[in-house]
């Protein structure tokens, strides 16, 4: 009966878990879509419903972020993200940076990576923005 009991109780406090990642959004707190901006540009990335974690760190529902710069399509999400000018990888689990951009109009996207830069098997993705350059 103890052994039922720890059974429950062990999976009482997963189900939270499993559902914590399930509705996990990633975003951007600044610069928001259609903003004009200055180069360098500040990004902030906004994430809900998971946790933040360094690269190398395999820790249930966390990754680390990838800004996506002017990328047409997205990369192969089965296979670890590329590190290029165009996907930017911040494997020290950092939440905001500063990035040089050309005059003109640039699109940011981010996905979140696991600790091998994958993106998760449910992809989190955040809405593509586009953004002016003065």
């Amino acid at each position: 009966m103890m052994k039922s009991i720890k059974i429950l109780a062990a999976l009482l406090v997963m189900l939270p878990l499993a559902s914590f990642a399930e509705d996990a959004t990633v975003y951007f707190v600044a610069p928001t879509d259609g903003q004009e901006v200055t180069s360098p540009v500040t990004v902030k990335f906004g994430l809900k419903g998971m946790g933040v974690a360094p690269a190398g760190v395999d820790r249930d529902n966390t990754g680390h972020h990838h800004l996506l710069i002017d990328v047409e399509t997205l990369p192969d999400l089965s296979l670890p993200l590329p590190s290029s000018e165009q996907v930017r990888h911040f494997g020290g689990g950092q939440t905001e940076t500063s990035i040089e951009l050309a005059p003109g109009k640039h699109t940011l996207q981010l996905v979140l990576g696991n600790y091998a830069h994958i993106p998760h098997s449910k992809p989190v993705i955040s809405k593509k923005i586009t953004i002016t350059v003065k």
